[in-house]
């Protein structure tokens, strides 16, 4: 259940889960909504929001406004990742390796959400732990913030990667 639309600024978002919650009153049951929204702009920036509320459509602009907010930089190398980098949150544990222009991205949907808004072409994901999409988008936003090219590790170390 991903959907795209386009925001303000050409952010691309996309709605991930949509959780139904029941709380029971005297009169019935009163349902809220929680949703998991991906933002990136598709060159390198990419964040993720949990927005809650009693329909639909606001806990999904409530998300949209969270992650635009929590946005991360992702260095991109050919439109893959740098390297192999493993990421986790929870139970969910989530390995990217970079792959051959031509390959697409190859990951379930809530990795391939997360990819597609960061504007990764050519990846290999594999997910362990759990298949929950919220835990998954949060231990792929992890291993994204983990990477590094090669120029930022030679500046941190202040020596020459030069081969």
């Amino acid at each position: 259940m991903v959907s795209t639309t386009l925001q303000q600024g050409d952010l691309l978002d996309r709605v991930v889960k949509i959780k139904r919650c029941a709380a029971v009153v005297k009169g019935g049951r009163r349902f809220s909504f929680a949703a998991m929204v991906v933002v990136g702009d598709g060159k390198g920036r990419v964040g993720w929001g949990y927005g809650k509320a009693n329909e639909v459509p606001p806990s999904v602009s409530k998300g949209q406004k969270q992650a635009s907010r929590s946005m991360i930089e992702v260095p991109l190398v050919e439109g893959s990742i740098p390297h192999q980098v493993w990421g986790q949150f929870g139970a969910a544990r989530v390995l990217l390796l970079p792959a051959g222009a031509g390959t697409g991205i190859i990951a379930g949907q809530a990795v391939r959400a997360v990819c597609e808004a960061c504007g990764i072409h050519d990846i290999l994901t594999k997910s362990y732990g759990t298949n929950n999409p919220v835990t998954l988008v949060k231990a792929t936003i992890d291993a994204l913030s983990k990477l590094r090219t090669r120029e930022t590790i030679a500046a941190l170390r202040g020596v020459d990667l030069d081969i």
